[in-house]
């Protein structure tokens, strides 16, 4: 049995001084709250990032819900084999406004900037150079952030929570500066509006006026605030200990605590409507009782037995990769890449990201929480249908960019990408491998036929190849391509094999006949193209290596991620070498780093899998506070932390055929000392 509280508790989070581009939070999956060193958001200003507080159900449309729709757009003709697609690809000059508004509209919303306002003894406003003694620590085990900072020699300090199924947090502060009335808390909303139609000049929301916020009742230890906001509004509830609050000059309102005592306690929930709140005691308990089941059910790895000196990050990476995703992508609806952190891509879903964001969840033995995100396809299936029939296919099509209406957002990328369609299959079936009920066959079984009618219709039979093929047009998963010539990417045919057979055997499990086209897509799918013993990145991407060896190295996926049932070994070994070798590393993401070393695995290269996952590379460096980086105003990607979770459970328990074999993903050479509990193979 491995010692879970050991292997968790070893890799809080200390911090003796701001970490401007990783703040800590807490949240519950479906709500997260980012806090500064003092266990608020007193000071968003010193840091990098946004202080973020926000939720799935928290959105908004800037002057309305349908200011513009999609029918104001010239969408682009495409051929396709002699026939007409239209994607929305370009705006006109005139349509540029309504083009930015579809891409920008619905977005999430920061809900509100909880902070705390510090009185020094000349009753001036403490800023972050009078913070000082700094010492924060993030409790993983139970999930509580534990803040100690001093101002004028007087210390204090603040434990910060989030209740498990509430989106509240709950703050226990302890001062003498409360019983001198220099302590008071603050709560400011953000605008909620987009400033910019790029997304990384809009993720430090502007200030909005309190005097915009409607009180719904107030008593002497609460207050329910509404806010609305064009068409759309959301309800805050503030409960505290004792107090009185006003509000000041810079549009907050303001706490302050009774000063009979040197603690005080509050909770704020926000909801769609009627929030609840709980007391902090209730909260601490309930939190406190969800992380320790958390960590004691699903899967652990210990790898402090192994003599290489990169093992203990990795587990660090594993430990913290477990807990982020916890936080920001086990709700149900597709998380964003930042997950509830800051808005990237105005806060939008991208679905082709979903499989990284949660097929983990289903290896470490928590399916139920790929099952919550399951039931996003079903509930969304329409729109899909009715998107494939106006395209002229069958089945229903699921984009890549949307909001939470479900709606394909206008891009000259994400229309022409077909690499997520396959998605919904291929984690249903991971959830039934992992609990094989009937009633899973039965709940998503529309969304399996629908998704893979739709990749029926969507191959077309080449007579000469006597093969079914992919494109164009399309972009594939490396997205620098031209969509007019990009024709049979090596991921998306094995992905499109894959995902046909298994919509077959999930019918036939049902006793149902499975559509004939299925089965005769899948037997006569094209193999992926190669020249000088590579694979490229498309039949028609001669100078892969040279020209487009940036961005993703996608083609490696058809055998690591997938089985590679249309791959030639060999070849994609001397693929994988020349990709390690000549790849522009400072562009890839953090989800090609885990993608490569799967690869790797499956190839019985278990030296190369491990360097792989631990390349030393920016965009595969991973801060204090356990996130991704990638750039400067992406310094959170939730998918290279799915994915890291998943190529470790591939490399230390394997995959479908290979379960008993004795060499996974993991050198055999003693350096790497392995223990795992409740693992599952991949497929």
């Amino acid at each position: 049995m491995i010692n879970r509280k050991a292997v968790v508790s070893r890799h809080n989070p200390k911090y003796k001084r701001i970490e401007s581009l990783a703040p800590l939070a807490v949240g519950n999956g479906s709500f997260a709250f980012s806090a500064d060193i003092t266990g608020l958001q007193s000071f968003p200003k010193e840091y990098q990032v946004p202080l973020g507080t926000q939720s799935e159900w928290g959105w908004h449309s800037s002057g309305g819900r349908d200011l513009y729709r999609k029918e104001q757009l010239t969408q682009q003709r495409l051929d396709t084999y002699g026939r007409v697609v239209e994607y929305p690809l370009f705006p006109k000059e005139q349509e540029e406004e309504a083009y930015h508004w579809l891409r920008q509209n619905p977005h999430r919303v920061h809900l509100g900037i909880i902070g705390f306002r510090l009185l020094k003894e000349d009753n001036q406003e403490a800023n972050m150079n009078d913070i000082y003694n700094i010492d924060q620590e993030l409790n993983l085990w139970e999930g509580t952030l534990l803040s100690t900072f001093y101002l004028e020699n007087k210390p204090v300090s603040v434990v910060t929570i989030c209740h498990p199924e509430s989106d509240e947090i709950g703050v226990h502060i302890c001062s003498p500066l409360i019983s001198l009335s220099q302590l008071q808390i603050t709560l400011s909303f953000p605008s909620p509006e987009m400033t910019s139609v790029k997304w990384e000049e809009s993720i430090f929301p502007k200030e909005y006026s309190i005097d915009q916020i409607e009180v719904l009742r107030q008593t002497e230890s609460s207050v329910f605030l509404r806010r609305q906001m064009d068409e759309d509004s959301y309800e805050v509830g503030w409960t505290w200990s004792g107090g009185q609050l006003t509000k000041d000059s810079n549009m907050r309102y303001v706490l302050i605590p009774d000063n009979k005592t040197a603690e005080f306690s509050f909770s704020m929930s926000f909801a769609e409507h009627a929030p609840t709140n709980h007391s902090y005691d209730r909260i601490f308990s309930a939190s406190k009782n969800h992380w320790e089941e958390f960590w004691n059910s699903g899967g652990a790895i210990d790898f402090s037995g192994s003599t290489d000196s990169r093992a203990n990050e990795l587990e660090r990476r594993v430990v913290f990769s477990q807990f982020l995703t916890a936080i920001h992508d086990s709700g149900t609806a597709p998380p964003q890449e930042t997950g509830y952190m800051y808005n990237s891509w105005f806060g939008k879903f991208h679905l082709e990201m979903h499989w990284w964001h949660v097929a983990h969840f289903a290896l470490w033995g928590r399916e139920s929480i790929v099952e919550k995100a399951m039931d996003w396809y079903v509930s969304h299936l329409s729109i899909a249908k009715d998107l494939a029939k106006e395209q002229g296919y069958e089945g229903g099509r699921w984009p890549k960019m949307i909001g939470v209406d479900g709606k394909q957002s206008p891009s000259p990328i994400a229309p022409l990408l077909i690499w997520q369609q396959p998605h919904p299959i291929a984690l249903a079936e991971l959830c039934y491998q992992a609990n094989p009920k009937e009633e899973l066959l039965v709940r998503w079984e529309e969304v399996i036929i629908e998704t893979a009618d739709f990749m029926a219709s969507f191959a077309v039979w080449d007579k000469d190849k006597e093969a079914y093929i992919l494109g164009p047009p399309l972009i594939p998963a490396q997205e620098c391509h031209d969509p007019a010539i990009s024709l049979n990417p090596p991921y998306e045919l094995e992905y499109w094999k894959y995902g046909l057979e298994v919509a077959t055997e999930w019918v036939e499990r049902l006793g149902r006949k499975a559509n004939p086209k299925w089965i005769e897509v899948a037997r006569a799918v094209a193999k992926p193209h190669q020249i000088d013993g590579v694979y490229l990145a498309h039949e028609n991407c001669v100078d892969t290596f040279t020209q487009f060896n940036h961005d993703h190295p996608s083609m490696v996926a058809a055998l690591g991620i997938l089985e590679g049932t249309l791959i030639d070994p060999l070849v994609m070994k001397q693929t994988l070498e020349r990709v390690e070798k000549e790849w522009q590393w400072e562009t890839a993401w953090g989800w090609d780093f885990p993608m490569c070393a799967m690869t790797a695995a499956r190839l019985g290269d278990s030296e190369r899998a491990v360097d792989f996952l631990l390349m030393d590379k920016v965009k595969n460096m991973y801060l204090p506070n356990g996130h991704n980086y990638q750039n400067s105003s992406l310094s959170c990607y939730l998918p290279g932390n799915g994915g890291l979770l998943t190529a470790v459970a591939m490399m230390a328990c394997g995959w479908r055929g290979n379960e008993d074999q004795h060499i996974k993903g993991f050198p055999q050479d003693g350096t790497w000392q392995v223990k795992w509990e409740g693992l599952h193979p991949i497929l």
